[in-house]
């Protein structure tokens, strides 16, 4: 039987500041520190020893995976980052207030920008900052890869290619595997693996620093699931 570990990040000052984030880096805040730490010393008493973390590109969840595993006594196992388990690029809302934008946008489209399964928002433009082609840390990866917009069907499409060459591969040695990435990303994740229907899916919400704790059997079927 693996163990894979789904872990949203701490909460970041972003979110703190209710503001559209994206594939932009801001820091977790205290409080989401203080998550991370609490989500590994859960597991620490639950008695999952984490085997290898893969987390995205973006300092929140790099961060967050560092200080669960060191408040679990893990902080030494292999570590792989990856711009497909990056968050939902939110197009020309990232660095855009939420409120401001539903004041201004009306709560229709609003929520469809935010929620829906198929509807992007507005794409940034490529010689925005905010395009993933003018970040250095994106450099190596083709340019039609990198999304200036993205839904959750989009996100999970992306995703699923790493789920398969990277994890799987460590979830067939029985190993514990923990990804740290972010509500999207993780809820693409958990609708492929707990086969959740298109509808469904926009009502799921992962809590900020709480591992989410699935037992896998041999063909990688869901035994069990819990949240810490």
């Amino acid at each position: 039987m693996a163990t894979l570990v789904l872990l949203r990040h701490g909460q970041s000052t972003w979110n703190l500041d209710n503001v559209f984030t994206g594939w932009q880096d801001p820091d977790i805040t205290d409080l989401g520190r203080k998550e991370a730490r609490e989500g590994g010393e859960a597991m620490k008493a639950a008695g999952i020893e984490v085997d290898i973390v893969h987390t995205s590109m973006l300092r929140r969840a790099i961060t967050t995976a560092h200080l669960a595993l060191d408040a679990a006594d893990r902080a030494w196992v292999p570590a792989r980052r990856h711009w497909r388990l990056n968050e939902r690029h939110y197009g020309a809302l990232q660095g855009l207030n939420k409120a401001d934008t539903l004041a201004k946008h009306g709560e229709e489209q609003f929520l469809l920008w935010r929620r829906s399964y198929s509807i992007a928002p507005p794409p940034v433009e490529r010689s925005s900052p905010h395009h993933p082609v003018n970040d250095p840390r994106y450099a190596t990866v083709p340019d039609e890869l990198l999304p200036a917009s993205e839904c959750l069907k989009d996100v999970l499409e992306r995703v699923l290619p790493y789920w398969y060459d990277s994890v799987v591969p460590d979830l067939f040695k029985r190993e514990t595997v923990m990804i740290a990435a972010h509500g999207n990303s993780l809820r693409a994740l958990a609708k492929y693996v707990l086969k959740i229907d298109d509808v469904e899916i926009v009502k799921l919400e992962i809590p900020t620093g709480r591992p989410w704790v699935f037992q896998l059997d041999e063909r990688l079927e869901v035994e069990s699931e819990r949240f810490l």
